[in-house]
């Protein structure tokens, strides 16, 4: 009977222990989708814009730290890329 519960305590430890490390490599994963989702929808809002922009001779740069910035705070974001665009060119 006593090795009952030490089967229970243990198994119980045992999927504890698995439920943190699962957690624990899960978010940095969800981080990184979330990371590449931005740099995906950023670009394509760039290419709008830089559509869009072209009839007013607006050209934003399409890079990695843009596509970023566009994706993560859409709006701010495209908004401050185009005021940078049109005060520093």
């Amino acid at each position: 009977m006593d090795w009952d519960w030490k089967m229970l305590v243990f198994g119980g430890i045992g999927l504890l222990g698995l439920y943190l490390i699962g957690s624990a490599l899960i978010a940095p994963l969800r981080l990184l989708v979330r990371l590449l989702v931005g740099l995906v929808v950023g670009g394509l809002l760039l290419a709008l814009v830089n559509l869009v922009g072209a009839i007013f001779n607006l050209h934003i740069a399409v890079n990695p730290l843009t596509m970023l910035t566009a994706g993560v705070f859409p709006v701010p974001g495209l908004i401050l890329l185009t005021l940078l665009a049109i005060f520093v060119a």
